[in-house]
């Protein structure tokens, strides 16, 4: 038959259903298979995104900011914190927080505590963190020493303190003792005094923790360039005017930052040393007190939650201010780039 599909000519002899070299599968393209590559690569990144981050925000979520979205609805509402809130005020509880003067001083107190908190903790931070970064004996041991008060229980440093600091108590008693009887004053009550009292004591608490950090920054240092500004005939004071505190930078403005939001946050000390009551006369009192004071002590937490809402902006505006202004050099450059 001539129309059949095979032929007996060596050119035309094809068994039917054999494909052609023509009808072969080609090969992928190096273009096709890169692609390919990086939709991987890029799935598997956001895959382990996901698995480190998933938890941390569910956590974020639920208990931060679920917290304060809850707060921000009781706070249009005169509540007692019972039942569920029916007495709608509106706006009302946040125009009587920003026109009370007694919030705008407790404002003022927490500002006033987180400048000084810087001035004289970051200062002092640095010098101790100099010497202790010395080859000197003991070092460690002092280290230690200086990290302990960061450690201990607010409750026992504000108890400890409020019992030496009393105007019959342990500092007025060695003063007397040593004769220092001009000294003598009662640091708790007297509000000339009570504030830089305060300062004392944060101080003392907290220098620890800016100390560690501070040597963390100045051991991740390379050595190599003191020697050569040493061999160049640098002294040691130019050393760390140009080499050591403009690459401490970075660690000091994380300190700074870690300080700015504790301090305007600060609570724990001042109830425990002062109280509700005794904090407003001496000068002392915060935010936070001002807030469990006119809130759960009140029977109005309607009003404590708008407090609450209100400290929150206040350390996010602050902070957010921080990072664009003294964080952003520190920043640039740090977002993770694509997979390419």
């Amino acid at each position: 038959m001539s129309d059949t599909l095979g032929t007996d000519t060596p050119t035309g002899r094809q068994s039917q259903g054999t494909p052609t070299v023509g009808d072969a599968a080609e090969p992928a393209s190096p273009t096709s298979t890169r692609a390919a590559a990086r939709r991987r690569g890029r799935a598997k990144m956001r895959l382990e995104i996901a698995v480190l981050s998933g938890p941390p925000i569910i956590m974020f979520v639920a208990f931060v900011i679920f917290p304060v979205a809850l707060a921000a609805y009781y706070g249009f509402y005169r509540w007692h914190g019972y039942g569920a809130p029916t007495d709608w005020v509106g706006l009302n509880n946040y125009k009587l927080i920003l026109t009370d003067p007694a919030f705008q001083q407790v404002l003022w107190h927490n500002f006033l505590i987180m400048v000084l908190s810087l001035v004289i903790q970051g200062p002092l931070a640095i010098v101790l963190a100099l010497l202790l970064n010395q080859k000197i004996r003991g070092r460690s041991v002092i280290r230690v020493l200086i990290f302990v008060p960061f450690i201990i229980s607010e409750v026992i440093v504000g108890t400890g303190w409020s019992l030496m600091l009393q105007s019959n108590g342990a500092l007025n008693g060695l003063l007397h003792n040593t004769g220092l009887d001009f000294m003598r004053a009662d640091w708790l009550a007297n509000p000339k005094l009570a504030l830089w009292t305060l300062m004392g004591i944060i101080t003392w608490k907290y220098i620890g923790f800016a100390v560690i950090l501070m040597l963390a920054g100045l051991q991740s240092i390379p050595e190599e360039l003191f020697e050569a500004a040493a061999i160049d005939g640098a002294s040691y004071w130019q050393i760390q005017r140009r080499i050591t505190l403009p690459l401490l930078g970075p660690t000091v403005r994380i300190w700074g930052l870690l300080s700015i939001i504790g301090s305007l946050q600060l609570f724990d000390l001042v109830y425990i040393i002062w109280g509700q009551y005794i904090s407003g006369t001496a000068g002392t009192s915060t935010m936070a007190i001002y807030m469990v004071g006119q809130g759960r002590n009140a029977g109005n937490y309607g009003y404590g939650s708008a407090v609450a809402v209100v400290m929150f902006l206040v350390s996010l505006v602050v902070a957010v201010i921080y990072q664009r202004f003294v964080l952003r050099r520190d920043l640039r450059g740090a977002v993770t780039q694509g997979v390419s």
